[in-house]
């Protein structure tokens, strides 16, 4: 990680630059006027507009220009994509194509077990800012053949510059904004340096950046002294009756902190050519990155009187993410029969969080409340490591028939270490215990995956094209954990924080298949393309990071554990049938990109609660099934006026009943079929006009107005079990920019309009304004929209 110094020199010059994130045409997102965007989704080189399958592709032209620095920036480009902003403490929630069946959640995810997410060809559970790339592919739909592991929806490729042997290139991008209802200003920066080394042999690539993206979300209501301070100092029988008090009350019990929900984050790619030959080439990449925040992009929903932008709780809920990636890929040409590619990368991902712990403790219903000034916070430590390893043939002998063959292998492992601290209550209830530790846990898990795969296509005429592909796969998973409650048991007194050999248990679970793909397409002409494809996906099933119970239970102490019945879950399926074209008319100055699919998902996984202690556990559910149509529209209406449009409809639902699987207020809730599955919506739209005027000596000047409407979500399958209708939205953007071949400099404004907007919620309405012995819980949560976002960007080309 870099010095303050170095990011201070980074930011210095920084201004901002550039254009708003505005819908664009996902499928053709042209770089420039008749520009072709070539991908590799299929493993081959081919162009956007003749590639056979329902792939989007966003090229480093829009990229630089929307300003997409992360995987949230790509939801109003991809038509069937959704993604929660949840703030920075996260990569959000990210669904394709309806494919979910978890709560929405206001703190969002740091993993997507149903999407594959790749840097390259490194499968990774990161998410690295979108810096120096020369596209993403997103590829739509079940993608079990070629990808395999976790694309049970599809898969998200991120394909970076590589580095050049020929010429030196320097680029610098800077961007200053102000953001509503916040109190200070966002810096960002990054530079991209390629250095040829030795000519045609050995370069090096590094793109660098930091982002200070202010916050705007207050956290008003801090304890000036845990276990002294009164949370709540009035308390009453119903929630209208309690209150934080008078300004006395406030002063004596409470603080604030600012714009909690800040990021920062420093990030750097760096490649390494060494290349002996055009076909022999060795890229050996190194990528890291860190992201701190104070708290969550989320507010309480009015309790106890807090506003939009506040948040009720009583703790700063900091988080620290830091991810490493070190990884080599190899590429040789074999003749010309095959080429080689061989990859190799390990993965390391930590982060660290607290949050305010109190609401969950109420909600169990302990008792705790009969301590006045009681409250808590928890602290956990997650930690990622994985291996990677593929290796793969692509034939280069031409004639009708080309394929491809591979081995993959993969290993995960995860540790996480959990405390919750009661601060005060220990010497309230008589027991001595300094350091207020009441529950303690540990899971470490482990799974290795193995597959081989292999597709096939035969050219049976020029516009006539037939693929067929098979991948066998099989995995193990392990997990071994522990539980102890130290101010109830005697196995950890103080000032012993361990786990009695009797607390650890551990098991093991695993499973093999296949999965398949078959596709054909038909060129009518270089302006018609019609394609066809019926493909599966998987995710393999795991272990639950919750540890065992010891049995028998002891019923006199807290139990927050898993039954041996809730220690695993098994693999879940998809099946996708899909038919879509792409065309072009009128000399290229209108094009059409449409799909129309249907997926089966079996024994779907869906989220679930322990019986002792509620943890959040998975299981299997029942099937289901999502089925859709996406469009998208680039119209050039003259050389200078261009008009883009998108719009996507996801209908998600189960096709089976599925008894008991929501948990809401330690009670169980069927579902049915027929109920729409949470987390995305089923309606999402998005329009652009561009207008862009010539001047003198090559210059520009482009303007943008852009409109995106993300509809309705429901936080909870069927809305069961007090689930609830998210809103749906629109927002309105806006920039102009002034562009040469050396710089560009330019004005934006995102949510021009500064609408508020729900994105998503946590544990849900039955725990607003719930009440116990006069104590109101905060323990249900909205994230909120980024507010209106104004600032001027630059970007500089040597």
């Amino acid at each position: 990680m870099a010095g303050t110094s170095f990011r201070k020199a980074l930011l210095g010059a920084s201004f901002l630059a550039g254009l708003v994130a505005a819908p664009a045409l996902a499928q053709t997102a042209p770089d420039g006027a008749g520009d072709e965007i070539i991908v590799t989704a299929t493993r081959r080189e081919t162009t956007l507009q003749d590639a056979p399958i329902n792939i989007s592709a966003i090229g480093a032209e829009t990229l630089a220009r929307q300003r997409i620095d992360d995987v949230r920036g790509l939801a109003a480009f991809t038509p069937g994509l959704t993604v929660a902003d949840t703030g920075p403490s996260s990569t959000g929630n990210v669904i394709l194509r309806g494919i979910s069946s978890a709560d929405t959640s206001a703190s969002g995810a740091n993993a997507q077990s149903a999407l594959g997410i790749y840097l390259g060809e490194v499968p990774l559970y990161l998410d690295f800012k979108l810096i120096d790339l020369a596209r993403v592919e997103v590829l739509q739909g079940p993608q079990g053949t070629l990808y395999g592991l976790g694309t049970l929806s599809g898969a998200i490729r991120y394909m970076p510059n590589r580095p050049l042997t020929d010429r030196i290139s320097l680029e610098y991008h800077g961007r200053y904004f102000g953001v509503a209802h916040g109190s200070s200003p966002g810096v960002n920066g990054d530079a991209t340096l390629n250095l040829p080394i030795v000519a045609d042999h050995i370069a090096f690539r590094t793109a660098t950046g930091y982002y200070d993206n202010p916050g705007f979300i207050d956290y008003p209501y801090l304890l000036q002294q845990p276990g002294v301070s009164n949370p709540q100092p009035v308390r009453g029988t119903t929630a209208a009756q309690g209150s934080f008090g008078t300004p006395a009350d406030y002063a004596a019990n409470f603080y604030r902190r600012k714009d909690l929900n800040y990021e920062r984050t420093f990030t750097t790619r760096n490649q390494l050519l060494l290349q002996a030959s055009a076909t022999a080439k060795l890229f050996l990449t190194y990528a890291h990155q860190t992201t701190d925040t104070g708290g969550q992009q989320a507010n309480g929903a009015g309790v106890l009187g807090t506003g939009r932008y506040e948040a009720p709780w009583r703790y700063a809920e900091p988080r620290s993410r830091k991810a490493d990636l070190y990884a080599a890929e190899f590429n040789l040409g074999l003749g010309h029969v095959a080429d080689l590619v061989a990859t190799a990368a390990l993965t390391n991902q930590k982060i660290v969080s607290q949050f305010d712990n109190t609401d969950l403790l109420l909600d169990l219903d302990y008792g705790y409340e009969a301590f006045p000034g009681f409250s808590s916070y928890n602290q956990s430590t997650n930690q990622y490591r994985q291996f990677n390893g593929e290796v793969r043939l692509v034939s280069t002998h031409g004639g009708p028939f080309s394929w491809v063959i591979g081995g993959f292998y993969n290993n995960l492992r995860q540790q996480q270490q959990y405390r919750e601290y009661v601060p005060g209550y220990p010497e309230f209830a008589g027991i001595y215990r300094p350091d207020n530790l009441e529950y303690m846990s540990f899971i470490n898990t482990r799974t290795k995956e193995k597959a081989v795969y292999g597709e096939g296509t035969l050219h049976i005429t020029d516009a006539w094209q037939v693929t067929g592909g098979l991948r066998y796969f099989e995995y193990d998973a392990f997990a071994q954990g522990g539980t102890d409650t130290p101010l109830f048991s005697k196995n950890t007194p103080y000032p012993l924080v361990v786990f009695a050999p009797s607390r650890i248990k551990s098991g093991n679970t695993g499973a093999n298949g296949t999965v398949w793909k078959a596709n054909t397409s038909y060129k009518f002409s270089d302006a018609l393309l019609v394609y066809g494809t019926y493909s599966t996906g998987y995710r393999t099933g795991n272990v639950n990071r919750v540890a065992p119970c010891v049995l028998p239970l002891n019923t006199n102490v807290q139990n927050v554990c898993a039954l041996p019945n809730e220690l695993f879950y098994a693999p879940d399926r998809t099946r996708n049938a899909e038919v879509g074209a792409r065309s072009t008319l009128f000399d290229k100055r209108l094009q059409l990109t449409a799909s129309l699919y249907r997926i089966l998902w079996k024994g779907i996984q869906v989220p679930s609660q322990t019986v002792n202690g509620a943890v959040g556990i998975t299981v299997n559910g029942s099937n289901a099934r999502s089925q859709g149509f996406d469009v998208s529209a680039l119209l050039r209406i003259t050389p200078r006026l261009s008009v883009q449009g998108t719009y996507s409809y996801v209908d998600a639902k189960l096709t089976q009943d599925a008894p008991g699987i929501i948990v809401s207020q330690g009670q169980n809730y069927d579902a049915f079929a027929g109920d729409r599955l949470p987390g995305s919506a089923k309606h999402t739209a998005s329009g652009q006009v561009t207008y862009t005027h010539p001047l003198d000596h090559g210059a520009e000047v482009e303007a943008t107005w852009a409109t995106s409407y993300i509809g309705d979500i429901y936080s909870r399958v069927g809305l069961r079990g007090n689930g609830e209708v998210i809103p749906g939205y629109v927002t309105h953007r806006a920039a102009i920019t002034y562009r040469t071949d050396r710089f560009d400099i330019g004005l934006f404004g995102d949510n021009l309009f500064d609408k508020y907007a729900i994105t998503s919620v946590s544990n849900d309405l039955s725990s607003y304004n719930q009440v116990r012995t006069g104590v109101v819980e905060r323990y249900y949560a909205r994230s909120v929209l980024t507010p209106r976002r104004l600032g001027v960007d630059f970007r500089v080309r040597y």
